[in-house]
């Protein structure tokens, strides 16, 4: 069964969105934080929608 991919209230600096991606894909916070801002205008987009999307735990 998969794993639920949630945002996550410890830790979060805006929505815990990268916090949540963290704790899913079990690396460090900081990694996902610094992909989000490398990858631009198209993370930006999806870090929108996965704030609106996902289910807060």
């Amino acid at each position: 069964m998969a794993k639920p991919l949630y945002k996550l209230r410890e830790g979060r600096i805006i929505s815990g969105v990268c916090a949540g991606l963290a704790e899913y894909f079990n690396i460090d916070v900081n990694i996902v934080r610094i992909c989000a801002v490398l990858i631009g205008g198209a993370g930006v987009i999806a870090y929108i929608a996965a704030a609106m999307l996902l289910p807060e735990r």
